[in-house]
């Protein structure tokens, strides 16, 4: 039988680590449709060959094979692992990690496989990864700064934000399109989705603005102008629609799997107050 658990990192990790999970497929393949966060992941088969998964701006359809068992990283915007190049170079690719990190990846590998249980493998995974981040932290922390701001709860103009952080809308661009992969306004735009889904998948309820509420409420709150707007981007995002994606319920998603460790990063921000220029 299929199943996915998510829960939160090493304490050493939660400011550049989003998530990280345990995946297990049963006698059949599944179809695994991943979805644009913001933020690259490592996918690590146990036993097999790990692959980095760039920032994605669209869709990807990946067919896991039967008994597989795979632990996941998914990193925060910005914060991507100590790597040979930059995440502007990786959008929509998934290249091995080998091709990244080295030799060192066939340790590695080794080491995992050895692990015994998946729950071992996940916790080595991240003890290498501090490891990494401590020899090597390369975190823009304006960059940082920015992602932030670009939470969904309080929608801001892309220049105000630049003029906050004391940059021009050109150089916010080029600092993000270098640590993130895209621009500040393809970021918001990845992020304002993720912020419904965090809604959605936490059984919130709507804020009531404008008199809306249920997924046109969700909507609102989190910066769409209405559920239309919402729709729209959600089929960019995901090729599907919401209530496809959410399969008719909005407080979980059609694969049923639970995403609460992944999203409760973004709902800690949601109090937070807006950005002044």
């Amino acid at each position: 039988m299929e199943s996915y658990i998510e829960r939160p990192p090493l304490p050493g990790l939660a400011g550049v680590v989003r998530t990280v999970w345990i995946q297990r497929t049963g006698e059949a393949a599944y179809v695994q449709r991943h979805l644009p966060t913001g933020g690259v992941e490592i996918h690590f088969p146990i036993g097999d060959h790990p692959q980095l998964v760039g920032p994605l701006t669209g869709p990807e359809i990946e067919v896991i094979p039967a008994h597989t068992t795979i632990v996941g990283v998914r990193f925060r915007p910005g914060t991507a692992p100590p790597l040979s190049t930059v995440p502007g170079d990786l959008v929509d690719q998934r290249l091995g990690l080998a091709e990244l990190w080295g030799s060192s990846v066939d340790r590695l590998v080794e080491a995992m496989a050895r692990a015994g249980t998946p729950e071992r493998a996940l916790m080595f995974l991240q003890a290498h990864l501090l490891q990494e981040f401590r020899r090597a932290v390369r975190v823009d922390p304006l960059v940082g700064e920015a992602v932030q701001a670009l939470m969904p709860w309080h929608p801001v103009n892309i220049d105000t934000l630049a003029t906050h952080l004391a940059l021009s809308a050109s150089q916010l661009r080029r600092r993000c399109l270098h640590a993130v992969g895209v621009s500040p306004k393809a970021l918001q735009r990845t992020l304002r989705f993720q912020g419904f889904l965090a809604l959605a998948q936490a059984g919130a309820a709507a804020s009531g603005r404008r008199g809306a509420d249920g997924m046109a409420g969700l909507a609102v709150d989190v910066g769409y102008a209405d559920q239309a707007h919402l729709s729209r981007e959600c089929l960019r995002l995901t090729g599907l629609t919401p209530r496809q994606l959410l399969g008719g319920s909005i407080d979980r998603c059609a694969c049923g799997h639970e995403h609460s460790a992944s999203y409760q990063p973004f709902l800690a921000t949601r109090s937070r107050p807006p950005l002044r220029a």
